[in-house]
């Protein structure tokens, strides 16, 4: 079930139609990837679906009911644009926000408390935002988006100005979120993180949907057919009407071939035409990356 649907929303800004009939289902507890070049609509969809703004036209569902007013206290929304008070210091900050959203100030305290500590900035309450690294501010801009404990989690590319350690780091906490039972948005470029987090994604390109669906089939429904097989031979000189034969290369005591199969034959039809001729030491699919995928849709 979806717990969050948009339904043909549209958007015109003056001369520019920033959505056309944009319809994407988010399934309850994932992370779902909203992706596309910049321009494209997606921070637009964004402020939409956290009622920064309102469509000219087109739905928004949480739950299975139209949204209301009432629902962005259940949201955390880390926007792209950061910004945090730099003369204040970081635990007065977090306290702020973190009221803002509607915690007592004791159970404010106590919920810093643990995610600092979490993220390793406990160290750090008492110092000047200004004093801290892009990275350690960014930490306590993710904390204050997820403070308040909201079902519906909105991450505009969270992973900027972190290192690898970092960008884990987070990583790692969007999944104990996902698993704690949390859906979450992911607007990112970055299609490693995409293909390592998400579940599912909606591709927006010139203000449509271009692709919508599970990461692994649309990875899989863009293969370009390519099978690779390890096999124990000296040389590959068969050929055959079903596939076309790309390269071949010797390594050690086998040989590595790449090779096409054509659309109306069955990737089992393969495998099985290639065991029964040679000796097999390994074979797999070449399955396009979400890079790939996210550059050919675009182009096309």
């Amino acid at each position: 079930m979806s717990y969050l649907q948009t339904t043909n929303v549209i958007k015109q800004y003056a001369q520019h139609l920033a959505l056309d009939k944009v319809s994407i289902q988010v399934p309850r507890g994932t992370v779902f990837g909203l992706l596309g070049p910049n321009g494209a609509g997606k921070t637009t969809l964004i402020r939409i679906i956290t009622r920064i703004t309102a469509p000219d036209s087109g739905e928004v569902f949480i739950n299975g009911r139209l949204s209301k007013s009432e629902d962005v206290y259940n949201i955390g929304y880390l926007p792209e644009e950061r910004g945090l008070y730099k003369k204040m210091k970081v635990g007065e900050q977090a306290m702020y926000l973190a009221q803002l959203r509607g915690l007592s100030k004791k159970d404010a305290h106590r919920e810093l408390m643990i995610w600092f500590k979490r993220f390793d900035i406990a160290g750090w309450y008492n110092r000047k935002v200004e004093e801290l690294s892009k990275g350690m501010q960014q930490k306590v801009q993710f904390i204050s988006t997820v403070i308040h404990n909201p079902d519906l989690l909105i991450f505009d590319e969270p992973f900027s100005g972190f290192d690898p350690v970092n960008a884990e780091l987070v990583k790692d906490e969007m999944l104990r979120l996902k698993d704690e039972g949390k859906t979450i948005i992911l607007s990112t470029h970055n299609m490693e993180s995409v293909e390592a987090l998400c579940d599912n994604i909606a591709l927006i390109n010139k203000s449509q949907v271009v692709l919508q669906g599970k990461v692994y089939d649309i990875r899989k429904e863009h293969s370009p057919g390519i099978f690779r097989f390890r096999l124990r031979a000296d040389d590959f000189m068969f050929e055959h009407p079903t596939f076309t034969l790309i390269s071949k290369e010797p390594y050690h005591e086998y040989i590595d071939i790449r090779i096409k199969k054509k659309p109306e034959v069955t990737n089992n039809e393969l495998a099985k035409l290639i065991f029964d001729n040679f000796d097999v030491v390994a074979y797999d699919e070449e399955i396009p990356t979400m890079n790939d995928v996210f550059i050919k849709t675009v182009k096309q």
